[in-house]
């Protein structure tokens, strides 16, 4: 009996889960982007170690090779990280760029795989240098460099003041300047002088030249002409006008030894990301229409390179945005990633246009970042894999047997240790005759003959979904893990689910998304006997914090609410953030013009309404929904005497980024939610 008793309770351990702590979720590894070497035989990817304190995270290159017949090896050794990882045509050299000891700012790295040894440093721009790119030849390397031509007097000014005669200002965190991307050129040699360029050159003179924009600043996305004479890169003329009309980029090139770059794309359509296929007869880039809509999908283009004709929209006819490309060796079919209902899926079109093909529909997870050897025999796909209970890994995608192999395998063991379990997901008919997309997740030690409250989490953007991914910020198991379901609702607005249902957005930026929420709320509590109804609360950041507002205007069924940098107030919003031209798009023209959405559809005008406890978490270094709007919200709830909370982050930007930041939110979120619930 004593040994039955032992030998149930080993197994017992055995079968023990580690719980959910933010411990378990930061400090997982986090992989970056996988890069194929062009021969096909191997894949670097970054790999972050992190850390609590800054000063103890690093982050190295690893290598694997393709057919999985070894584990990762780390390839550099340095505490800076490296980022922009690219090879050379012949599969020899990484170039990468990484700041390390000596530099003021990041260089570009070369690594001989060939020869072995540490890296070495080409480039010595003082403004620093990042995203090379080697060229077909081999001879070259093309880098940008972010150039402030303000950046010596800066030095020797004596009085500090940011002046301005045109928008924009602000970005995202940061204060604008007159810096511009360049592009340079340099030799193989850490001796040879780079050219920029486009300095000299009437575009980039023009006040309104600019990058494509991205989340962290801008980026002209150059590559190489098959010849290795020319670039071809993407930019801006009318980033000034951005206060009263849409920006949009075309496609130019400009010689490898420089001049006035011709434009090569026409119209007012936005192209981006620039790419040829391996048999350099085309190239390729995404594009999005100018409709005057607050969304359009990203569109796959092909322009004939050998004629030189008009690029042609080859996705037309499919309803779905392409998050990534990648071409086969022949160049005989391009493959495509694209957002469906909470997953990113693999799908494949000629590379002269025709049908879409669903090549791999992910059962749970997405795949991100595909990339295909450009001189393998055949096309290897590889890609990055994740899921809201698998952390990024690099995998190899094998079509015909519609499933992937493991690259990497960095938190799987870590992973597969956590008491957690993958999302559920289900669909409803909400009131307005629309399918409704949801995810649900239950919390560490689920049992299903218990009740658990329900916390309904409002994702932002509005352009974005809910996907099944394993995420820092709002990570789902770890809002779950005091023991709540959570709700994760794709209302209307949400990406994924065709061009329509995102822009039906327009004019209606918060009723019916609003109204979807609660519908979902209702019927995740008819479908699942676990969800407690009597027990609610809803929440969510940016666009889920402007959702959370509404919600505090248009109903009293939530317990308590929470929303991180949320609007409150559509007017003001419009008149300090970093963006305003697609708020008038979104709400059906100027401010002073007050169009319906503005009076009707604004939380600050319906604040006799407010009666529902609520914290507000915001950062201090906000520029896309400024503490002022948080501001505002709390003055409201302080004259209406309603229970609240504000919490400020001093250095934090849109997003709590900052290891123990994040720890103490969350913290302060469970409080929160514990206290009414």
């Amino acid at each position: 009996m004593k040994t039955t008793v032992l030998l149930l309770l080993a197994m017992a351990l055995a079968e023990a889960k580690n719980p959910v702590t933010h411990e378990a979720v930061w400090l997982m590894k986090r992989v970056g982007a996988p890069v194929p070497s062009p021969d096909g035989k191997w894949v670097v990817t970054s790999v972050i170690n992190p850390a609590y304190d800054e000063k103890d995270q690093t982050s190295d290159l690893w290598i694997v090779p393709t057919d999985a017949s070894a584990k990762p090896r780390r390839i550099t050794f340095t505490k800076s990280a490296e980022s922009g990882a690219t090879w050379s045509l012949d599969s020899r050299l990484i170039a990468f760029s990484a700041k390390r000891d000596g530099d003021d700012a990041a260089q570009i790295y070369v690594l001989d795989m060939a020869s072995g040894g540490e890296a070495q440093r080409l480039s010595s721009i003082p403004s620093g240098a990042t995203g090379p790119r080697f060229s077909p030849d081999g001879k070259s390397i093309l880098f940008t460099s972010n150039i402030d031509p303000e950046a010596a007097d800066k030095k020797t000014r004596k009085y500090k003041a940011r002046v301005y005669e045109s928008f924009p200002v602000r970005y995202w965190d940061h204060w604008l300047d007159k810096t511009k991307p360049h592009i340079f050129v340099q030799a193989v040699d850490a001796a040879a002088k780079p050219k920029d360029l486009l300095e000299g050159t009437a575009l980039l003179a023009n006040p309104g030249f600019a990058g494509v924009s991205n989340d962290t600043g801008e980026d002209l996305q150059p590559t190489w002409a098959p010849d290795s004479q020319s670039v071809i890169f993407a930019a801006s003329t009318n980033k000034n006008q951005s206060a009263y009309a849409e920006v949009w980029t075309a496609l130019y090139q400009v010689a490898a030894t420089g001049g006035e770059p011709k434009r090569i794309t026409k119209g007012e359509d936005s192209y981006a990301k620039p790419r040829f296929a391996p048999n350099g007869k085309a190239l390729y880039a995404l594009v999005t229409a100018k409709t005057g809509k607050p969304y359009n999908l990203d569109r796959l283009g092909m322009m004939p390179w050998s004629a030189a004709g008009e690029m042609k929209v080859i996705t037309g006819g499919w309803d779905r945005s392409v998050t990534s490309f990648a071409i086969a060796p022949d160049s005989q079919r391009v493959y495509l990633l694209a957002e469906d209902a909470g997953h990113e899926n693999l799908s494949s079109i000629g590379a002269t246009g025709g049908t879409v093909r669903l090549d791999l529909e992910a059962p749970l997870g997405v795949y991100t970042s595909l990339a295909i050897p450009e001189r393998a025999a055949s096309a290897m796909l590889i890609a990055n894999w994740e899921s809201a209970v698998n952390p990024a890994e690099v995998v190899r995608i094998d079509v015909g047997g519609k499933s992937h192999r493991n690259l990497t395998s960095f938190n799987t063991e870590a992973a597969a240790q956590v008491d957690w379990q993958p999302a559920k997901h289900f669909w409803f008919a909400s009131k307005g005759g629309r399918k409704i997309h949801n995810m649900v997740i239950v919390p560490q030690g689920f049992d299903p003959a218990k009740k658990y409250p329900l916390f309904v989490v409002i994702h932002g953007g509005p352009h974005s979904m809910w996907r099944d991914q394993f995420f820092l910020r709002w990570n789902y198991h770890l809002l779950a893990s005091p023991g709540y379901i959570v709700l994760l609702t794709d209302y209307t607005g949400s990406t994924g689910y065709g061009e329509k249902f995102a822009q039906d957005i327009q004019f209606d930026p918060f009723k019916t998304p609003g109204e979807e929420i609660n519908q979902a709320a209702d019927e995740a509590i008819k479908q699942f006997g676990f969800i407690d109804a009597s027990r609610q609360a809803a929440g969510g950041a940016s666009y889920g914090g402007h959702l959370a507002n509404w919600l505090q205007a248009t109903t009293t069924r939530y317990k308590c609410l929470i929303s991180h940098a949320g609007l409150i107030n559509l007017e003001s919003q419009w008149g300090t953030s970093d963006g305003i031209y697609h708020r008038e798009q979104n709400n059906g023209g100027p401010v002073w013009e007050q169009a319906a959405t503005w009076r009707e559809q604004n939380p600050i005008r319906l604040a006799k309404n407010f009666k529902t406890p609520i914290m507000l978490t915001v950062g201090e270094n906000d520029f896309r929904v400024p503490l002022n709007q948080t501001l505002e919200n709390w003055s409201v709830l302080q004259r209406l005497q309603i229970p609240s909370k504000l919490i400020v982050f001093p250095e934090a930007t849109h997003w709590i980024l900052k290891g123990e930041d994040s720890r103490f939110f969350y913290g302060q979120l469970h409080d929160w939610l514990k206290r009414w619930l």
